[in-house]
């Protein structure tokens, strides 16, 4: 509980100050884009006035996700964090999808040529929005990656596909202060391709951990090393696990001395279970069965004759 309480403070901190920072730069690229005559800038500062509202979903993504489990959600609600990625991924999705039409409309229409030449602000600005947007993006992925946030992640690319909004931003100011207006539309398709990528990238991870995806192959492969070495097993018959949200489900199936008592039986399930939530801070429950295997040994726990 003191794991999970911790990594909501984290996610709600890193969304705060990704809230204010959005805020800050939405401001600064509209005041460029209005004062140097850059439609390029206006609409960029417009698509980092979106990050604002995908960082909300984020906030109440974890918020209900951190939830204790109730009667009517006996397995908790860290599936709601993975809706919350799918909902972002979605807006990435639209965000991209919009950046190339505007792009191949305004190469097929010849819009470039009517574009008016942008003042030096509206470099400046685009320069300081990619430095900033590109440190949000590690700065969140950090922090997404530390506590299994698929909703952080996902935010994590809002704030990528915001600088490379950024770059297209420049590249088309550059293009036009150089003659050359129709490189803006070029660099969009190009980012929308980018954003389209990671967007549905996202969209598969989060929809598989809502179908019980059993986890990545070389993390079962540790848990099943983990689970050899507890004394007193003398065999793995099964071991499935599945995703739920960003937490684990582990269901295993170990075989031990059919002469034990039950006691000694449970005792070792139990020590599997301990030592695999000990190992993968992931795993929300694990669930130990223990099947009795053949011994050659003689019975010493049978009664007096």
């Amino acid at each position: 509980m003191m794991q999970q309480q911790t990594s909501k403070q984290i996610a709600m901190h890193v969304s705060v100050i990704s809230i204010v920072w959005n805020i800050i730069l939405s401001a600064f690229k509209l005041f460029a884009g209005i004062i140097a005559h850059s439609n390029a800038m206006i609409s960029d500062a417009v698509h980092s006035a979106s990050d604002v509202f995908s960082t909300i979903i984020v906030m109440i993504g974890v918020n209900i996700s951190s939830k204790e489990r109730d009667a009517d959600h006996p397995y908790g609600h860290e599936r709601f964090e993975s809706l919350a990625a799918i909902v972002l991924a979605l807006v990435l999705l639209a965000t991209g999808l919009g950046i190339g039409y505007v792009g191949v409309c305004d190469i097929i229409g010849g819009k470039n040529a009517e574009l008016e030449i942008p003042g030096m602000l509206a470099l400046v600005a685009a320069i300081l929005s990619i430095a900033i947007k590109e440190l949000m993006y590690h700065y969140t992925v950090h922090y997404a990656k530390q506590i299994h946030s698929d909703a952080l992640k996902a935010d994590a690319w809002h704030h990528r596909s915001d600088a490379f909004s950024s770059v297209g931003s420049l590249v088309g100011i550059l293009g036009a202060r150089l003659g050359f207006p129709v490189l803006d539309a070029v660099a969009s398709v190009v980012i929308c391709l980018f954003i389209l990528k990671a967007s549905v990238s996202i969209l598969r991870d989060a929809v598989s951990k809502l179908i019980d995806r059993a986890c990545d192959p070389k993390v079962e492969e540790a848990m099943a090393e983990e689970i050899l070495a507890v004394p007193d097993v003398l065999g793995l018959d099964d071991l499935r696990t599945r995703m739920f949200g960003p937490k684990i489900y582990v269901d295993v199936e170990i075989s031990a001395d059919e002469n034990l008592r039950l006691k000694d039986s449970h005792a070792i399930a139990q020590n599997v279970h301990d030592r695999l939530e000990e190992k993968f801070p992931s795993i929300k429950h694990c669930m130990v069965h223990v099947n009795p295997a053949e011994s050659s040994a003689p019975d010493t726990h049978a009664p007096a004759q």
